[in-house]
């Protein structure tokens, strides 16, 4: 069907729904943002919870010992006024002591100590233990407003980590001994963030109301509703009646359609989720096949027509990528070897390799298919016999784990970290199974620079493992994506360059 006029019918449909749907109820008139997300938000606590959705409300309800300049990457002080490094395995901080939980009660180092010791702990199961147990021997107090965190080895993503993913918790919240309740604030949350939960039912609505008593910056807009709304049509017909003002990942040609509408404006920001492809060098689902000849891995390096994909298929602020990380992120080099795309090179590396008619590959994928189909193409175009494998994404990690996949296209968001070690780590760690190069080399390389406090020292080790990927084709890196969104024309909505939504910083205009 031609592209206009999908775009014309869904603008279409979506202007008619509106129209059925009842006059503007969103907006600065009552102070309410209404926001649309098409997951299920069921859980109230980061602490137990890792998809984007989560990370966007957490980053409204509560507040974390440092935040990070999404600007300049850099950790200015939250919670935490003040750190010393006393060595390399100790970290000395300092509190504010004017931040109150929602309930009233003012937080305490005792608060930070337990929230951090229960994390740590494996039997708090919480998704941030294995970030925080990596490197937590115990947090204790040292004073009315002060506190210490001794490590276990080096590590210098410590404040990186205070700063995206530990929320507080007043002690004791989660129980102890036999009375362990891990799912004590998924619905009735008691944090210090800037905006305090007023109701919440599961999987269909949620109501913020600003903190009046939050120690920073309050945010300009009072109310904040997060609607459960799975259907991007029914988001969108909300939208352009007034029940909606925000809704995110949004299909590029929609956001440009409706955009073009006096009742929605679209918004393109840069996002730290890449796309690449995994090529199976180490021989796991085949000893001696072809992926694991750097030859046929540069080959197809050089068959996939990564700007075109960039363009036309993802769209917005996307650009193609040549290194095993985004531009943005801390230590992604940008000088390892490129792949420009010339299918007759990629032609000419498979004869050399012994495959001058191509070979037979099962390439997975779980997502934005129309790239998919694009891969397959250009790989089918230079005589690969591509076969390819569409499945869930629960699927295609269940057959990674029992190392049947030769090659897939994934996709890394880096939880908006723009730090290298957040797409490097758990990509090539000797112990991941999406690390599919066989390199330990490699995987020591990586796990050194997560032992080294020098920054200067980092970037280099870095330099040395990206330069390492891209000599030897372990990835065919692809683009980074954009992000999307649609909002009410009365709202202003900044973005940031590491593309993490923050609704706190809206403002009406």
């Amino acid at each position: 069907m031609n592209l206009n006029l999908v775009r014309a019918l869904c603008t279409a449909s979506a202007l008619a729904l509106a129209a059925a749907t009842g006059p503007a109820m969103a907006g600065p008139e009552d102070d309410t943002l209404r926001a649309a997300m098409a997951e299920e938000i069921l859980n109230l606590d980061y602490n137990y919870t890792t998809k984007r959705e989560y990370i966007i409300l957490a980053q409204l309800t509560d507040a974390t010992l440092f935040e990070l300049d999404p600007a300049t990457q850099e950790f200015r002080p939250s919670i935490a006024t003040g750190y010393e490094w006393v060595n390399d395995l100790t970290l000395d901080l300092t509190l504010r002591d004017d931040v109150k939980f929602h309930d009233g009660t003012t937080l305490t180092p005792e608060d930070v100590a337990y929230t951090y010791n229960w994390i740590a702990d494996e039997r708090s199961e919480s998704n941030a233990n294995g970030v925080v147990a990596r490197w937590l021997d115990k947090a204790e107090v040292t004073g009315p407003n002060t506190l210490r965190f001794k490590l276990k080895s080096v590590y210098p993503l410590v404040l990186r980590d205070m700063a995206n993913r530990v929320m507080l918790r007043k002690a004791g919240t989660y129980g102890e001994g036999d009375a362990i309740n891990r799912d004590a604030m998924a619905n009735s949350l008691i944090a210090t963030g800037p905006y305090k939960v007023s109701s919440f039912e599961p999987g269909t609505e949620l109501v913020l109301e600003r903190n009046e008593d939050f120690f920073g910056e309050k945010p300009a807009i009072k109310t904040i509703v997060v609607r459960n709304i799975p259907d991007i049509g029914t988001q969108q017909a909300e939208l352009m009646s007034g029940g909606i003002d925000w809704i995110f990942k949004v299909p590029l040609d929609l956001a440009e359609s409706l955009g073009q509408t006096p009742m929605a404006t679209h918004l393109s920001g840069p996002d730290l989720r890449v796309g690449f492809m995994v090529l199976d060098a180490g021989g796991y689902t085949d000893p001696d096949g072809p992926l694991t000849n750097v030859l046929v891995r540069r080959a197809i390096n050089h068959a996939l027509n990564t700007p075109e994909m960039a363009e036309h298929l993802i769209g917005g602020s996307a650009e193609a990528i040549h290194a095993a990380c985004h531009p943005a992120q801390f230590g992604c080099d940008q000088s390892v070897a490129r792949y420009a795309y010339d299918p007759e090179k990629a032609k000419a590396l498979l004869a050399e390799a012994g495959y001058p008619d191509g070979f037979p590959m099962e390439v997975w994928a779980y997502r934005d298919k129309a790239a998919s189909e694009a891969i397959a193409a250009d790989l089918t175009a230079v005589g690969i016999d591509v076969n390819l494998r569409y499945v869930k994404l629960e699927s295609l990690n269940q057959a990674r784990a029992a190392r049947e996949i030769p090659a897939y296209f994934g996709t890394w968001g880096s939880g908006g970290t723009a730090d290298t070690a957040a797409i490097a780590r758990i990509h090539f760690d000797v112990e991941s199974d999406r690390n599919m190069s066989g390199d330990e080399e490699l995987a020591g390389l990586v796990l050194s620079a997560e032992q080294t406090a020098d920054q200067e020292k980092r970037k280099e080790i870095y330099s040395e493992a990206l330069g390492r990927i891209a000599d030897q084709a372990y990835w065919a890196p692809l683009f980074s994506y954009s992000a999307n969104y649609l909002v009410s024309p009365q709202l202003e909505f900044p973005l940031d360059p590491d593309g993490l939504p923050r609704l706190q910083n809206a403002t009406w205009k």
